[in-house]
């Protein structure tokens, strides 16, 4: 895309409607959404007044003509009526100027509000966010654009850019079409005919001023477009280069204890300069590119200031013309030069506009590939834990366990064991339905909770982290305080309405703790525990696991336990063992079921 060779008038007309195809599919949706009539009227109102702003430019120019005359004939009352004139002109333009920007920004902001709580609600269904994730590190090696990055600045920036531009920018080019339509007629009548002999004839071009700028535009706008290209892939990948700067900036924050206590701060420090150079080198690429654009427009706005003095001088000093109709000329001849020449003004914004949409279209179709694809594997509602013909694979395509049938029925509590590596979280995954690299059937009792090897508790009160995902109202504060309890976490019991980073301030051990709180607290029938255990002592483990035992008893239910630790065994009644298949199996291990 940086090539220095001009693209053909096809290929560019082609790419054209490409965009334009592109950005009616991001925003039409809201047009017809059920806040259309909003949007609508909003945007009707938007156009009207733009319309407004056109027609007092036109009524500018007039005024133009007659307060310039009066100063050259030195008219005292005709000066005096034409001041009184601009006053109510200049308020009427400042009132739809003034509503015009609010209106605009009340669209913008509400045309944002609509696609960010739509592109949030698909992201967070069916677990997108998180296959989107999967779908990146399975092809490591593949294009930097196979599957879209940072989706946080996609929805928090990239939407916003795109409302705001492509509003300013199609209100802007309608103005100019406007424009044109209302000044060009003005100034073909004011230019007159510019005469020259040529082999002893003499010949006349009517309308000199109007073929002058639309010849002045369209050359302007060429040179535009062949020294600015440059920035559409700078600006897009500029957005990528800062977005993984703060990202990992974020995980910075997010893992300081362990970067800490690995004194990683050098290789951290390094990694952060190293992604920030990347934002410095594209950076300066973007500005030089901006730099030699700025040249070209900064000459080009300069000389367009002139040229039409320079036009009408000799009309002007011959006597054929007063001044008023030279700055008639000058202000008509600015009006459409500036309207032909919206591609030279705007290209900046349409760089950056045209980097977003397509961000956000490849966004877009990301997720709709998600929402399209069919789960290769079906789950159903049990009273018992069954799976028929699973495989289970890598993202990379490896399959880790091949047509694997497993059975638990309620009163079951199962040891999951196996070496490091052998699949045994991805087995958890695929019980859970989270996991797309899998085929085959399970079927699972609906009242189950599953405890990941790294709990998640959102920042906020400590009430929110032990009812996530519920709503903490729907508990009272007793129950909240005997889960902890439950869980020997009775130090917390007075901090439900305490605010804090919980993934932070509390220990490994918390964490874990805190987690088993949950399930005390909700009692579901099924519990499925990938390594819940493993940061408390043997003690606390046992202690622990007793009481969940219990409620799952109370609960007439099963449990799933993923753990290395032989000691958690006498907690359960069979084990399920992950070993290394035969050779020439389909998959790299087997499931083997003993009893306890």
């Amino acid at each position: 895309m940086s090539s220095n060779t001009a693209p053909s008038p096809t290929s560019t007309w082609s790419n054209g409607r490409a965009q334009l195809r592109r950005v009616w599919a991001l925003s039409w949706p809201y047009f017809a959404s059920d806040e259309k009539w909003q949007g609508r009227g909003l945007l009707g109102a938007i156009v009207a007044l733009n319309l407004g702003l056109v027609y007092m430019a036109v009524l500018f120019n007039d005024w133009n003509k007659l307060f310039y005359d009066s100063l050259q004939d030195k008219n005292q009352e005709v000066f005096w009526t034409q001041l009184g004139r601009f006053s109510y002109l200049a308020f009427a333009f400042i009132v739809i100027a003034v509503y015009k920007f609010y209106l605009t920004q009340l669209l913008e902001m509400r045309w944002r509000s609509w696609m960010t709580r739509t592109t949030l609600q698909r992201w967070l269904a069916g677990q997108a966010f998180y296959r989107l994730e999967l779908q990146r590190f399975a092809t490591p090696q593949a294009d930097a654009n196979a599957t879209p990055d940072n989706p946080d600045q996609r929805i928090a920036e990239d939407i916003n850019q795109f409302t705001s531009l492509t509003l300013n920018l199609s209100m802007g080019l309608l103005n100019s079409l406007v424009t044109l339509l209302s000044f060009v007629g003005i100034l073909w009548g004011l230019s007159g005919g510019f005469s020259f002999t040529f082999g002893g004839q003499k010949y006349v071009i009517a309308g000199f001023m109007v073929w002058m700028a639309l010849l002045y535009s369209a050359v302007g706008s060429w040179l535009t477009h062949l020294i600015g290209r440059r920035q559409i892939p700078l600006n897009f990948a500029q957005q990528r280069v800062e977005a993984d700067f703060r990202h990992h900036m974020i995980r910075v924050r997010e893992y300081s204890e362990s970067i800490a206590l690995d004194r990683g701060e050098a290789v951290e420090r390094s990694q952060l300069e190293g992604r920030f150079g990347a934002v410095l080198k594209n950076y300066l690429q973007l500005i030089r590119a901006q730099k030699n654009l700025v040249w070209f427009t900064s000459f080009f706005g300069q000389a367009a200031v002139i040229f039409p003095f320079i036009v009408a001088a000799p009309r002007f000093f011959s006597g054929a013309i007063q001044l008023g109709e030279v700055m008639q000329i000058s202000s008509a001849f600015g009006q459409v030069q500036g309207a032909l020449s919206w591609l030279v003004d705007s290209y900046p914004n349409l760089a950056t506009w045209r980097a977003t949409t397509d961000r956000l279209t490849h966004f877009e179709a990301s997720l709709q590939s998600l929402e399209a694809a069919t789960p290769a594997l079906s789950h159903t509602a049990s009273d018992t834990l069954h799976t028929e013909d699973l495989t289970v694979s890598l993202p990379g395509g490896l399959a880790l366990l091949a047509h694997t049938a497993l059975h638990a029925q309620a009163g079951d509590r199962v040891l999951l064991q196996g070496p490091s590596g052998a699949g045994k979280s991805t087995l958890f995954r695929a019980l859970a339905g989270i996991w797309p690299f899998a085929s085959g059937q399970v079927a699972r009792p609906v009242d189950a909770m599953f405890i990941p090897q790294r709990p998640y508790f959102p920042n906020g009160p400590l009430r929110d982290a032990l009812a996530y995902p519920e709503l903490p109202t729907r508990y009272t504060d007793a129950q909240l305080v005997e889960a902890l309890q439950w869980a020997l976490l009775p130090d917390l019991a007075d901090q439900l309405d305490q605010w804090n980073t919980w993934g932070q301030k509390l220990s490994g051990g918390e964490q874990q703790r805190l987690a088993l709180a949950r399930v005390f607290l909700k009692q579901p029938q099924w519990v499925f525990a990938d390594e819940a255990t493993s940061a408390l002592d043997t003690e606390t483990e046992n202690l622990l696991y007793q009481r969940l035992v219990d409620v799952l008893a109370a609960r007439q239910g099963g449990l799933v336990s993923i753990a290395h630790r032989e000691g958690v065994a006498r907690f359960h009644t069979k084990r399920w063992v992950v070993q290394p298949a035969a050779e020439g199996a389909k998959a790299r291990f087997t499931v083997q079921e003993t009893a306890l």
